[in-house]
């Protein structure tokens, strides 16, 4: 279970500067490894860089190392970059693959904290407060997330101080500085006022006053920078100095336990991991039930040596306080799995946590039947719904409104189970038949009455998707009123008939408005074309 200390906080910063570049550059080699090219081995060590456009011209978004040497700088324009370079190779910026890469790298960073925030466009925010010690300290956790990107071909930089401003602002002049709490502005006095990542305008004025240093604009007062920069900016420096905090948002909100199972050796065989969830949910359930809670939301996380992470979902109708329950809903979800769980070189991570919890309402169930029978029917519900899924699972809830397609609403069975069950719905002898089809369609149908048998009564016959279909028996009307104040000057009237053809097929038609309306056919006969068929009987 996570435990949350009242040590000062604590955030680790990390920055990937060629983010693009290298996403491009890991893709390509997996590309030539694939199709073992030796010939092509060595393009990728060629001068690369990524272009954007902005003011109708393209400029240099991105560059490797090659790059950088030959003096190519980010905002230069391409033109300029081609004739320092000629030979260089050029890729077009994908914002979309590189956030999907970044996120990514944010779902691999949750191996160290829950609390994992992005830092646009190319950066995240690791809240390590009171978890840095299961890493060997923060230093060693920092060293490990670098070397493992580094592994990856990423550059990184990174920092850890007690805010994210000054974090960021550490780790964009110094790489791998850790700031102690309390020496926040101390640490960062000395650097160049850009470290800050204030807009170009603020450090520019700064400059013309002669403030070339944190520390220089730390040193004025704090009305004089507000009134020549703006609030925001003051703030930024504050935070920088650790003398204000801005809390991160976190990707993914905090689970209200987490238990979590780390292999010195990577896993991979099923019975593993079997016993390892299982073993799992019996420390969250007994960490559940010191509070008298259960599980309504619960989510396995599945983390790989080479950084690929699998999550599975699982959600419950009552809360859930057993151990075997648990175990039987993910199985169950890890048999439906279209893809299995594909462990590659081994799991060295796996947590479970309850992202919903409830207050366990203690019943009489050994004397209520109803009860027990209550139980039966949920558990199945959930056994169901982690096979195919929660939203098709469901139930029916009456409503407030005579207009037939609007009478019922469909709702997910897990989350409103006893709404159903204590529904009312509108009663009727058993020795009727029924007034309303059992099937109605999402849309009505539109159906061929020849005009001869309108517009007073219903239709002698009608053709329905190229049938046609003579009617032999025939109930109603059932006039039915539309909501006006919903319509916006729509048809306000139908009458509805129930009527069987020579088959025996009954259908449920009505016609739309008070009269017919006369149209023509593709032969020129004359048809009313506003009759539907709405539903089915059985």
């Amino acid at each position: 279970m996570s435990v949350f200390s009242a040590s000062p906080r604590r955030i680790l910063s990390l920055w990937l500067p060629r983010l693009p570049i290298d996403r491009i550059r890991r893709k390509l080699r997996a590309t030539l490894s694939n199709e073992a090219a030796p010939a092509d081995a060595n393009a990728n060590d060629d001068p690369s860089i990524v272009v954007v456009k902005q003011n109708n011209a393209l400029q240099v978004y991105a560059l490797d190392d090659a790059a950088a040497r030959l003096g190519l700088e980010i905002g230069q324009p391409l033109a300029n970059a081609r004739a320092i370079c000629p030979h260089i190779k050029v890729f077009d910026a994908d914002p979309a693959a590189d956030f999907r890469t970044l996120n990514d790298i944010a779902d691999w960073c949750d191996r160290f904290t829950p609390l994992v925030a992005l830092d646009a466009p190319h950066g995240l925010f690791l809240d390590i407060t009171g978890c840095a010690h299961l890493f060997g300290g923060e230093a060693a956790l920092m060293q490990t997330i670098c070397a493992a990107l580094t592994r990856q071909d990423f550059v990184v930089s990174a920092g850890i101080a007690g805010t994210s401003v000054c974090a960021r602002t550490i780790r964009n002049h110094a790489h791998g500085r850790i700031v102690a709490a309390g020496e926040e502005a101390e640490a960062v006095q000395s650097l160049p006022l850009f470290a800050l990542g204030a807009d170009d305008a603020i450090i520019r004025g700064l400059r013309r006053a002669g403030l070339k240093t944190i520390g220089d604009v730390a040193s004025r007062e704090r009305h004089e920078i507000t009134a020549r920069f703006g609030a925001r900016f003051t703030t930024l420096l504050e935070q920088a100095l650790g003398q204000g905090d801005a809390p991160i948002s976190p990707r993914k909100p905090l689970p209200d336990y987490i238990v979590e199972k780390r292999f010195p050796e990577p896993v991979a065989t099923e019975d593993v991991i079997s016993a390892t969830l299982s073993a799992l949910a019996k420390m969250l359930v007994a960490a559940m039930d010191r509070q008298g809670k259960g599980a309504r939301s619960l989510e396995a996380s599945f983390f790989r040596t080479d950084g690929v992470v699998r999550a599975i979902f699982v959600d419950t109708g009552l809360p859930v306080t057993k151990v075997a329950i648990i175990d039987r809903l993910f199985r169950e979800r890890l048999d439906a799995l279209r893809d299995p769980l594909d462990p590659g070189f081994g799991f060295d991570l796996i947590r479970l946590s309850a992202s919903r919890t409830e207050i366990v309402v203690q019943q009489q169930r050994d004397l209520d039947v109803h009860v027990h029978d209550s139980d039966e029917l949920a558990a199945l519900i959930d056994r169901i719904a982690a096979r195919i899924g929660g939203k098709r699972v469901a139930v029916y809830l009456p409503q407030d409104t005579h207009i037939p397609e609007r009478a019922v609403l469909a709702v997910s069975a897990q989350h409103h189970l006893n709404a159903a069950t204590q529904a009312k719905w509108p009663e009727r002898a058993a020795s009727e038949p029924p007034l309303r089809p059992l099937r109605l369609f999402e849309k009505p149908e539109p159906i061929k009455v020849p005009f001869a048998t309108v517009p007073d009564g219903p239709p002698h016959h009608f053709t329905w998707r190229r049938a046609t279909h003579v009617v032999v028996r025939v109930e109603g009307p059932e006039r039915v009123a539309m909501e006006w104040w919903k319509q916006d000057g729509a048809t306000l009237t139908r009458d509805y008939f129930r009527v069987e053809d020579e088959a025996g097929l009954r259908f449920w038609i009505y016609r739309d408005g008070l009269y017919g309306s006369e149209l023509a056919d593709a032969k020129g006969n004359q048809v009313a074309a506003n009759w539907f068929v709405h539903g089915l009987f059985a």
